[in-house]
């Protein structure tokens, strides 16, 4: 996300919305200087405070600050009075009492700077007020001579829980990165809305210290450093780790590739130390692939670069890890090499394969995102119009990705004009799209099988949009609001009230929890909560189905989000593991059970409003295809080789083997019959040893949890020749048939099968 840059001008109107105000003369007052290794700060007579580095340039002008106050609103400095103190601690640091407008009689703001080797820490005291709002606070900055637009970064931590389980994510705060040649700048805070950041004025909520008193604090890290190593010296962590490739999403074509994986090292404590930096490569399987053990002495605030060469196997993915330790003290970072082949999908838009949160993300570029959804064979976007975020809708064209939009926002129960206000604004926002389908609202069914809401959400929702469709003679398909699991009895009473009548495709979200995509109890069985059998897959479809085949006319089944949730340490969510494979079946049962599209909710783990922050207690956080750093989970492998499978298949039957726990799907494509196979042996419900806390130590990605293996004589289609298995990422080996037969050793986790008979299952 870019803030472009402009000079801040003292006296004018900023875009906040602060009063237009006449500048207030400063005191006159010598100018104050302080500085440590690779920093000096300036305190001029204006109030300013100047940074400059440790090579004496003029990098960053701190000008203003800019109060928020429910009764006097946005209100900024004028100006100030710098003076030389000593800190407690007996450093010294730059204090300017401020300059407010007239009016603010009572209201003070004192800046108090400091500085440490590569590092001003800022501080701002508001006082006076009762009424004072910190959440809105700010201050200002021009930066000279950048040479690149100022981005955000959110700032993260790895953690492990003392319980067990894998390591985590947490949030650590945002930096807005300042570019020059050669050198760095980070405003690194403890919370800030990159959205609520200007050219001007940066985001920086203070806290409340009493009933009229509130304190702002930032810090500001010069120096060719990663984002976290800076965090971590602005946060006065003891050691920070930072992993990384050079390479988008660290996703590579082919084998035999060189993939270098980088970390930098920081050393945030106040002394020199000995560091220790452990790494290791694992892939898909748990073979350890490379690692090794350096030390390096690293002095205060110092960095250490480190780089590791790896070679990119065939189609894999590749789990590393960097742990540097001191002492007591550690700090690690993760991140996943992958390898995926290019492939030419034929299907175009009869593909079932589509993302249902728009790729907003455009991060490293909209030109990676797009060859990404291209390499994963995506075909349509749920979400795309003029001013969403993501790839615009004349790229997606050019490039043959249908695109959809899904309005909410209905007035229900609001004023005729209000509704007509509503429903003229994003139909005409729908009809400039030229999107190929209109789904009216999101997950309007709650609470869940209550039946609540359909008369009023038709009447007022999806009639005025269809009415208005039809009235600009347009083609668009409509959608119901995507509903929340398949509600049968919101759809009843949706259908009562002349709403089936008025869609062409019905829209809905197979939530699951700790069960297989192919668990399906009966309807009249399924329980309600946070984690009731109503949040399962493949019952949910066959009772859509069956609603599709009473009410009639036709529709489309879309699954306008489908999921396969990663959320570490958590019972209800799938392991990484379990959702590769998840996500590989979820889609062949989409196929089988005749669903025209599958938009895939999400593409990267994160939350739209956060961009990149992490956030380990929301569950949605983690129903991406790619991690937090935009590197692949095992789930995005699988999708493209669920892509690549049925981008042609047509489904011909469930396969029946004399063993009923053994599962299979026929499908048949140009290329032959190809079978995705798999056992139930070991149930239908996933972390099932969970106990009644919502922790559950999940295992690594590498760990194979089915503990039965089943052999199973197939049907070949050839006499004495080759069989080539697929597992959920698609790597491939190949087996040997004898005399028109083949023996598979299958578990929990599908396989794909390319040479078996038409009827593999022939006893």
């Amino acid at each position: 996300m870019s803030v472009a840059r402009r000079r801040f001008i003292q006296g004018t109107a900023v875009a906040t919305g602060a009063a237009l105000l006449p500048t207030v003369p400063a005191y006159a007052a010598d100018p104050v200087t302080i500085e440590a290794d690779g920093i000096t700060l300036v305190g001029r007579s204006d109030g300013s405070v100047l940074v400059q580095d440790g090579a004496g340039a003029d990098r960053i002008l701190l000008n203003h600050f800019m109060i928020k106050d429910t009764a006097l609103g946005q209100q900024r400095t004028f100006g100030g009075t710098p003076a030389r103190i000593t800190l407690p601690d007996g450093r010294p640091a730059i204090q300017v009492t401020y300059t407010m407008a007239s009016g603010m009689s009572g209201v003070t703001v004192r800046g108090t700077f400091d500085v440490t080797p590569h590092k001003a820490h800022m501080k701002w005291e508001v006082s006076g007020s009762s009424t004072l709002t910190p959440t809105g606070f700010m201050f200002s900055r021009t930066v000279y001579e950048a040479s690149a637009a100022e981005s955000y970064e959110a700032l993260t931590v790895w953690e492990r829980d003392a319980r067990g389980g894998i390591p985590y994510e947490v949030n650590a705060g945002g930096a807005y990165v300042e570019t020059w040649a050669g050198a760095k700048g980070f405003f690194c805070l403890s919370s800030t809305n990159p959205a609520s950041t200007n050219a001007t004025w940066v985001h920086s909520p203070g806290t409340s210290t009493g009933a009229s008193t509130a304190v702002t604090e930032a810090d500001l890290v010069l120096g060719d450093l990663r984002p976290r190593g800076a965090g971590a010296l602005a946060a006065k962590r003891p050691l920070g780790v930072e992993v990384w490739t050079d390479q988008p999403f660290n996703l590579y074509k082919a084998a035999g590739q060189t993939m270098t994986l980088k970390a930098q090292v920081v050393n945030g404590s106040a002394a020199a130390r000995k560091v220790t930096l452990t790494w290791w490569a694992r892939d898909f399987g748990g073979k350890k692939i490379a690692g090794g053990t350096l030390c390096k002495s690293l002095a205060a605030g110092a960095a250490w670069n480190a780089s590791f060469p790896l070679t990119s196997p065939s189609q894999n993915i590749v789990f590393t890890e960097v742990e540097a330790v001191s002492g007591n003290d550690k700090a690690l970072a993760r991140t996943n090499l992958s390898v995926l082949p290019e492939f030419a999908y034929k299907a175009g838009k009869e593909s079932m394969f589509g993302l249902a949160n728009y790729p907003w993300l455009l991060k490293p570029g909209k030109d990676a995102v797009l060859g990404l959804v291209r390499t994963l064979g995506i075909k349509w976007i749920r979400i795309a119009y003029a001013g969403a975020p993501g790839i615009d809708t004349a790229t997606l064209d050019a490039n043959g990705i249908g695109h959809n939009v899904e309005l909410s926002g209905i007035p229900v129960g609001g004023s005729p004009e209000q509704i007509a206000a509503w429903a003229d604004t994003n139909v005409a926002k729908a009809l400039d799209a030229e999107a190929a389908y209109f789904e009216v609202s999101n997950e309007v069914n709650q609470p869940w099988m209550s039946g609540r809401g359909a008369d009023a959400y038709v009447r007022d929702g999806l009639r005025q949009v269809t009415t208005r469709l039809d009235a600009a003679g347009s083609r668009m398909k409509v959608m119901n609001a995507g509903l929340g699991g398949m509600d049968y009895i919101w759809t009843k009473n949706f259908h009562d009230a002349g709403g089936w009548d008025l869609i062409d495709a019905f829209a809905f979200h197979p939530g699951r929890g700790n069960f297989t995509p192919d668990f399906a109890p009966p309807p009249e069985e399924w329980t309600q909560g946070s984690s009731g059998s109503y949040w399962n897959f493949l019952g949910a479809l066959r009772k859509a189905n069956q609603v599709l085949e009473e009410y009639g006319g036709d529709k489309e089944l879309w699954l306008t989000e489908a999921y396969a949730p990663t959320r570490p340490n958590a019972w209800w969510s799938d392991t990484y593991r379990h959702a590769a494979e998840n996500t590989l079946l979820t889609l062949a049962l989409a196929k089988s059970e005749k669903v025209r599209a599958v938009n895939w909710y999400q593409l990267h783990d994160s939350t739209i409003h956060h961009p990149q922050e992490a956030d380990p207690a929301n569950p949605e956080y983690h129903y991406g295809l790619m991690n937090r750093d935009t590197s692949a989970k095992p789930s995005l492998l699988a999708f493209a080789t669920a892509a690549r499978v049925l981008d042609e298949a047509e489904f011909v039957r469930h396969l029946a083997f004399a063993d009923q726990d053994i599962k299979g799907l026929l499908f048949t494509t140009p290329g032959g019959p190809v079978s995705i196979i798999w056992s139930r042996k070991d149930g239908y419900i996933l972390n099932s040893e969970h106990g009644e806390d919502p922790w559950y130590a999940s295992p690594e990605p590498w760990i194979d949890t089915w503990t039965t293996k089943t052999t199973v004589v197939a049907h070949s289609g050839t006499v004495n020749g080759r069989v080539r298995e697929l597992n959920c990422i698609g790597q491939e080996r190949s087996l040997k048939a004898s005399g028109g037969k083949i023996a598979l050793t299958l578990d929990g986790a599908p396989r794909v099968y390319y040479g078996l008979a038409a009827n593999p299952d022939w006893k």
